[in-house]
């Protein structure tokens, strides 16, 4: 599953691109590597319309999954959002974009090894967005920290289309690219937006050796 993208794009460029009102983030400085657990720009709907803030990259594992554990380090990918757990964060008050500009995979090599293996946007535009979801929750994100109470993210996965299935067969992240497609996500009832959550069509990502190839 994706466990680490990029964001270079300046905050200007998404603020136009996803029709932000507000932005809430300061000085928001490119992300060349963006991990689980660490905070990260996304867009979501607030009071006064759509707003671009910093969430914490990981929404709240299931219980039955943290049994014996003190830290729940997040969930990052959710394949099912209809499932008894994730349906609560279904409605347009709790789904947000997640701007990236490159996301990895890691391949796994013939000694064994790993090594991530990049994708980007094809069609000259560098800026996309994850179709995300969002929640604020309290949890021990890291012992030393104790006990917080975070805005957490995560976004969907899909089947993998024919550039990152080479790579990563089981699933991809659910990309969006269009204005019509970042306005259903948004704004649609969660039927219809969760149509969204189908593969990139087969030649619109690039794979990219290094991440610098992006810039």
């Amino acid at each position: 599953m994706c466990n680490l993208y990029s964001m270079l794009s300046g905050p200007q460029a998404i603020r136009e691109i996803a029709k932000v009102l507000e932005d809430r983030t300061g000085n928001l400085q490119p992300q060349p590597e963006i991990y689980p657990n660490t905070m990260a720009p996304v867009v979501r709907n607030g009071d006064n319309g759509r707003e671009l803030v910093m969430t914490r990259w990981g929404m709240p594992t299931p219980p039955g999954y943290l049994r014996g554990h003190k830290v729940d380090r997040g969930v990052t990918n959710i394949r099912n959002p209809t499932s008894t757990w994730w349906k609560r964060w279904e409605g347009v008050a709790h789904r947000c974009l997640v701007p990236l500009t490159a996301f990895s995979e890691p391949e796994r090599l013939p000694n064994g090894k790993s090594r991530p293996v990049w994708f980007a946007r094809n069609d000259g535009e560098p800026l996309a967005f994850f179709a995300g979801i969002w929640c604020r929750w309290t949890s021990v994100r890291k012992l030393a920290d104790g006990e917080t109470t975070d805005d957490l993210f995560g976004f969907l996965t899909t089947e993998a289309n024919r550039e990152v299935g080479a790579i990563h067969p089981r699933a991809m992240p659910v990309i969006l690219t269009q204005p019509d497609e970042l306005d259903m996500w948004m704004n649609a009832p969660a039927e219809e937006a969760l149509q969204l959550q189908r593969p990139l069509a087969g030649g619109l990502l690039v794979r990219m050796e290094a991440l610098n190839s992006s810039t």
